[in-house]
């Protein structure tokens, strides 16, 4: 099985997103490739070349889908509530049809209309999943301060990809510090790991899924 987590930005925001794929294998996840500066095009070239010899897990860090007269959707309240009973702020979940959060959402949504069409043997699964939850939720207490800055503060980056070793991503380049939008990503294949591994256990997860809202939502 392979992984791969994409944290995606704003379709005229290339520079901002970055997808990585990792191999799943002896229990841990093992780092293969990275693209940064991604395009769609470019994101859906290394699907493709990913499920062409393995099944494929695909973690989202974007809206999936939207509510039907705008504001939150139910999975975005609830995420909402749990990561603010972790100690985390609640303003990290914005409502997908919200002027800043629009053309993401828009990106989302047909980035996985493609992902999907690619889709004819059933084996690619995606989940819209939250990095910054999937850190914070596990770091620990001693841990949380690093969760909380890490998008601000280069020590907290370099702590945080240190703990990503130590959960089980291994191999990383350790120049993924440098960039919040690098780590967000390896966060997003770690989310995903969780939510498909049945030997595993996501810290929140959604799985009512609709028409309106196809895919599950997991931290």
């Amino acid at each position: 099985m392979k992984i791969i987590g994409i944290d995606l930005s704003g379709p005229a925001n290339h520079k901002d997103t970055a997808l990585t794929v990792f191999q799943y294998k002896n229990e841990g996840l093992y780092f293969e490739d990275m693209i940064t500066d991604a395009s769609d095009e470019m994101m859906i070239s290394a699907i493709a070349s990913a499920v062409s010899t393995d099944d494929v897990v695909i973690g989202i860090d974007a809206p999936l889908s939207y509510q039907d007269g705008g504001g939150d959707r139910p999975q975005d309240k609830s995420i909402r509530q749990f990561i603010k009973k972790c100690g985390m702020s609640g303003s990290s979940i914005m409502p997908p049809t919200l002027t800043k959060m629009v053309y993401l959402t828009l990106r989302g949504m047909g980035l996985t209309r493609r992902i999907m069409a690619m889709n004819l043997n059933n084996d690619i699964r995606i989940v819209e999943v939250h990095p910054g939850a999937a850190i914070g939720t596990r770091i620990g207490t001693d841990g949380l301060k690093h969760a909380l800055s890490y998008k601000k503060e280069l020590e907290s980056s370099k702590a945080v990809l240190n703990w990503l070793e130590t959960i089980g991503l291994k191999g990383l380049p350790n120049e993924i510090y440098e960039s919040t939008h690098q780590i967000d990503s390896c966060a997003a294949a770690l989310a995903a790991w969780y939510w498909a591994d049945p030997t595993k256990q996501p810290t929140w997860q959604w799985e009512t899924t609709s028409a309106e809202h196809p895919f599950e939502l997991s931290c």
